[in-house]
């Protein structure tokens, strides 16, 4: 019988959502945010006319035994992705900007991982996956991975723990993450990591695969399995993108806030597999697909469509630097009139040219997405759509993250972006549920 999964700082569910495909009966839960805690309880359990398994709370308030009565013989297996802002290179970011002495190791919140042990070893879990960001592999000069593996190994665990990169399993974006794999050794039994599915096809290495050699001597790092027989290419944005409604195909049309349970028709049927992924992920191809809200970045429209695809920020400066020059030639301000100052001010972006070079940059439809992060809360100037002058909507952030289509939002366009920014992909955390999945059904 398979053991059941208690799924703790779950989000929106992302890793939740690939262990349910797997085949796992998620029985419990715990998340902190009030609009994310709607959003996984609708998609795993109301849409099934089921009560909600997850608790709205702060875990560090809770027992480790809370969710004793929600499993028996078989056992759990705890999953879940402490918060990442203490190490994330984000968040030390944000922290240094309030004060000197706001350093990331004074966050509480990078010492969760206990918690997350805590409910471990009361629930005497059979299994476990953590996730986390790389950059949790040196928090202050601590490898947070290693010492969670240290723990779980003095309490009986064969532990390990690897970077995987979602682009390898099917996923449109590179987007590399720390999985922490653990099973009790009375178990008998070896959790495998998962096989790759897809490849980059010119074979250069990501920037934490460069980092192997020297996590090689570290007591628990494995390294994942490789792509050398691997035939499918990376899922691009072209793959992703490209049979979604046209929304706001040039700068001078229509702004529409559409609500996020609007639902559009496609533009073309399921034109490669990993769309038929998403439109079949719930056994049945819709209509049409809601979340098409997007963000009225009116100033720039006229920058995003001039802008080629790969396009960063100094590029987009550069283009709004032309056409703020041609409206000044149009009217014959003079410089540094009360006029031209004025019209500078609504066409030219004020973020610093030194700084921000990756703040804005065009998707390309040939490659997958580079990380989707909580940001695109804020603003959506990362992700720009690699043909439409606009950022890209909450359906086609879900989609980079590999939420299927199905997956329903009932909250603001804010904070559905935070949602799908902080998630675990969900083919992601499939890839890894199966190779679990396989274990605890073996003979």
């Amino acid at each position: 019988m398979l053991p059941k999964v208690i799924d703790l700082f779950s989000g929106c569910g992302g890793l939740a959502l690939g262990f349910e495909k797997a085949g796992f009966d998620i029985v419990a839960g715990v998340e902190l945010m009030p609009e994310a805690c709607k959003t996984i309880s609708y998609n795993l359990s109301w849409r099934y006319g089921k009560k909600e398994t997850h608790l709205c709370g702060d875990i560090t308030e809770m027992n480790g035994n809370i969710f004793k009565d929600k499993v028996g013989k078989e056992g759990c297996i705890i999953i879940g992705g402490p918060p990442c802002q203490a190490y994330s290179k984000a968040g030390i970011g944000k922290l240094r900007s309030l004060g000197e002495d706001r350093i990331n190791t004074k966050d509480s919140r990078g010492y969760l991982y206990q918690d997350f042990l805590r409910f471990v070893f009361d629930m005497d879990a059979k299994a476990v996956v953590m996730e986390n960001v790389p950059e949790s592999t040196n928090f202050g000069g601590i490898n947070i991975p290693e010492i969670v593996c240290v723990k779980l190994a003095e309490k009986g665990y064969e532990s390990y723990w690897t970077i995987l990169n979602s682009a390898d399993y099917g996923v449109p974006q590179i987007r590399e993450r720390v999985f922490v794999i653990a099973i009790k050794k009375s178990e008998n039994k070896k959790i495998h990591l998962p096989k790759p599915t897809n490849r980059n096809e010119n074979d250069a290495l990501t920037l934490y695969q460069k980092r192997f050699e020297a996590y090689k001597q570290c007591n628990f790092f494995v390294q994942p399995k490789g792509v050398e027989d691997v035939e499918e290419p990376w899922v691009t944005m072209g793959d992703a993108f490209s049979d979604l409604p046209i929304i706001f195909p040039t700068s001078t049309s229509k702004y529409k806030l559409f609500s996020l349970n609007t639902e559009i028709p496609y533009k073309t049927k399921a034109q490669n597999k990993f769309q038929k992924a998403m439109r079949m992920w719930y056994g049945k191809d819709g209509f049409g697909v809601t979340a098409n809200a997007f963000r009225k970045n009116k100033r720039d429209f006229p920058i995003f469509e001039k802008m080629k695809q790969g396009d960063n920020y100094i590029d987009a400066s550069k283009i709004a630097d032309k056409l703020f020059n041609e409206e000044v030639k149009l009217f014959g301000y003079l410089e540094n009139s009360s006029e031209y100052i004025k019209l500078k001010n609504k066409m030219i972006p004020k973020y610093d040219r030194n700084k921000f070079e990756n703040k804005w940059r065009r998707l390309d439809e040939t490659k997958p997405s580079h990380t989707l992060v909580a940001h695109l809360q804020k603003d959506t100037y990362s992700h720009i759509h690699p043909w439409e002058p606009r950022g890209i909507t909450v359906r086609e952030a879900a989609r980079i993250q590999s939420f299927p289509d199905d997956f329903f939002f009932d909250c603001s366009m804010g904070d559905a972006y935070k949602q799908i920014g902080n998630a675990v992909p969900p083919l992601l955390a499939f890839a890894v549920a199966k190779t679990i999945y396989n274990t605890f059904k073996e003979e």
